[in-house]
């Protein structure tokens, strides 16, 4: 579109969102029928000129949150009421309980780390705009050839840093590569080093929990691995990443040269973050998720109560007793 057919549109789409004005005032106005006012309204929404966002009522699960917390021993649970939602729903809504809880633990001055992806980008959306000039926004892994743009590292910490009002790096780097020899001399390529290294100093982090699962995984979807890696990682042991970090179900992190190697901070470092927050749901996330919580790779977590449930019945299920046969 050129700049006129898109200040056309900004303009009708103002008078009827930001003025109160019905179609049939807007077209009296600028001289349209009723019928193309509303076919231009459309159009805006198309064309991302106009983003609407539903504010649903989060409700938590206050008893869910205690059991998981006590179980695994960490700081911040947020479980939602999902009742029936579909995924991407879900995930929209974990998004707002994210945000609250990243407006809730974040200082004036933070350093904030980010992974990236689909549950990072609605965290991205549901949160206000905050007055934090000071602080400033990292990559702690890098994803510069990731297909969808839209949920990549430097477009997420360019977002969240708008959102604060502060500023953000970003690591001009894949996320993963082929090679460890590769992986180690972009590492301390100056540039990088110097983001890696305000990374390392991050004192929040908000993480996206990875799974093997293909119809899930944003290793696939990004282009990374093939389908068939994928299937050998599983074959291997693996349920899922954490910023590349593999792991088995009871949190052993696992070296899988098929998986690439990930250019981003390393697993002891953000072990030591004081606010690790983990965002995912889905009940096929769960094994995921159990591997993160006892891999210490996450905090806090903010996931949904179906999902919760299934990290729990997974967790008390390698505690019963086998059956045994006379």
């Amino acid at each position: 579109m050129d700049e006129t057919r898109i200040a056309l549109l900004a303009n009708v789409a103002s008078l009827y969102y930001e003025d109160g004005l019905n179609q049939q005032a807007i077209a009296a106005r600028l001289g349209y029928s009723r019928a193309h006012v509303s076919r231009l309204l459309s159009e805006a929404l198309r064309q991302g000129i106009v983003e609407i966002h539903v504010h649903h009522p989060l409700e938590r699960v206050p008893a869910l949150e205690r059991r998981l917390s006590e179980e695994f021993l960490i700081n911040e649970t947020r479980i939602l009421q999902g009742g029936g939602l579909t995924y991407q729903q879900t995930l929209r809504r974990l998004g707002g309980l994210a945000a609250g809880l990243l407006a809730q633990k974040i200082r004036p001055d933070a350093i904030l780390g980010i992974s990236w992806g689909t549950a990072l980008y609605e965290v991205a959306n549901a949160l206000g705009p905050l007055e934090l000039p000071e602080v400033k926004v990292v990559q702690l892994i890098g994803s510069a050839t990731s297909r969808d743009h839209h949920v990549d590292g430097p477009g997420l910490a360019r977002t969240f840093a708008e959102r604060f009002g502060g500023q953000y790096f970003t690591l001009a780097a894949p996320w993963l590569v082929a090679e460890r020899q590769v992986r180690d001399a972009l590492m301390v390529e100056r540039r990088m080093l110097e983001v890696l290294d305000l990374a390392r100093c991050a004192d929040i982090a908000l993480v996206g929990i990875g799974s093997i699962e293909p119809t899930l995984s944003s290793l696939l979807r990004a282009g990374y691995l093939t389908l068939d890696e994928l299937r050998e990682i599983q074959s291997l042991g693996a349920v899922g990443d954490v910023c590349g970090h593999h792991f088995d179900l009871h949190g052993n992190l696992m070296d899988i040269p098929v998986a690439g190697y990930a250019i981003g901070i390393e697993a002891e470092v953000l072990r030591r973050i004081p606010v690790v927050i983990g965002v995912a749901g889905g009940v096929a996330k769960a094994p995921a998720i159990l591997g993160a919580l006892r891999a210490g790779l996450v905090n806090c977590l903010v996931t949904d109560d179906l999902t919760c449930r299934e990290v729990l019945k997974l967790a008390t299920a390698e505690h019963l007793p086998e059956n045994t046969t006379t």
